[in-house]
């Protein structure tokens, strides 16, 4: 039997799904969601194993114009799934009329391999408005299968995973049969508390924040993690804490539950909060955690 195996990179503006979608493939929670933009701030591998196919998700940041070193980073994340895609997933949704970098679309009009523009969000439109759409992304990106999707409804999922397989390349396995992703546990205990930050603080407290996972210990029964969430000034350092530390007593309360599920042990979690001044600009602190290619 031949055996087929390919990376397929998924890019896209913010907020398209691009994450709800890469999940609905995988079966697993390996990105967080939230509605805010720059969730996703690294390419994030999520591997999907058949008996004749292994299938390598690749999701990105969404496409911005970079304001500071660390969104230039997100940004060569998302360059780098153009260099080494067998298949490529341009996701837009209803509504949405061009790509937020000029160069990034051009490389997708002009691509050797298979492009497949998913419209998502469907179910936030009628008949038609989407008739409308696919007309507009078929003239827009000629070299593109369309399909209609809703990512968060599963509507059509199965059908774009059907194509995907029929797309890849003949390869053997490029991970162990058994491997969901290639980041390591500390990175999604990050990437939890990370999320639970976006869900629970406003304004620019999110964007200001990275996590680093000092401790990470696995018993037979229970995990226990010491979390360190960094900011840029003393003012975000009270509010991550909040009122005899309230707020982030409740960001310790809900990554754990979310841990627990993702790991099926006991988690134990302990979190601390550091000021380290315009970590976002400073070029060792981003190579320390995990921006700079």
């Amino acid at each position: 039997m031949s055996h087929k195996a390919g990376f397929v990179n998924i890019i896209g503006n913010p907020n398209v799904g691009k994450s709800t979608l890469m999940n609905a493939f995988v079966g697993e929670r390996l990105s967080i969601i939230t509605s805010k933009a720059q969730t996703t701030r690294h390419r994030i591998l999520g591997i999907v194993n058949g008996e004749d196919f292994q299938l390598i998700l690749s999701d990105t940041p969404g496409i911005i114009k970079p304001a500071y070193e660390m969104q230039e980073s997100m940004m060569n994340f998302v360059k780098s799934a153009f260099e080494d895609a067998d298949i490529l997933i341009y996701m837009v949704e209803i509504g949405e009329q061009e790509l937020k970098d000029e160069a990034f679309f051009n490389k997708i009009i002009h691509a050797e391999i298979p492009v497949l523009l998913l419209l998502n969000k469907i179910d936030n439109s009628n008949q038609e408005q989407l008739e409308e759409q696919v007309a507009f992304w078929a003239a827009k990106v000629p070299n593109a299968e369309i399909f209609p999707i809703s990512a968060l409804q599963n509507f059509n999922v199965p059908e774009v995973f059907s194509r995907i397989i029929s797309l890849l390349p003949e390869s053997p396995a490029y991970y162990p049969k058994d491997q969901l992703t290639d980041k390591p546990e500390r990175f999604f205990v990050n990437e939890t508390i990370r999320e639970k930050i976006l869900l629970n603080y406003s304004k620019e407290i999110p964007y200001a924040v990275e996590i680093v996972t000092e401790e990470f210990f696995e018993d037979e029964n229970i995990i226990r993690i010491r979390s360190l969430i960094m900011v840029e000034r003393d003012t975000q350092k009270g509010i991550i804490i909040g009122h005899k530390g309230a707020a982030l007593k409740k960001v310790g309360t809900e990554a754990r539950a979310d841990l627990e599920k993702f790991f099926g042990k006991q988690i134990h979690i302990e979190l601390y909060v550091k000021v380290n001044k315009n970590w976002r600009s400073n070029a060792n602190m981003l190579k320390r955690f995990g921006y700079n290619q």
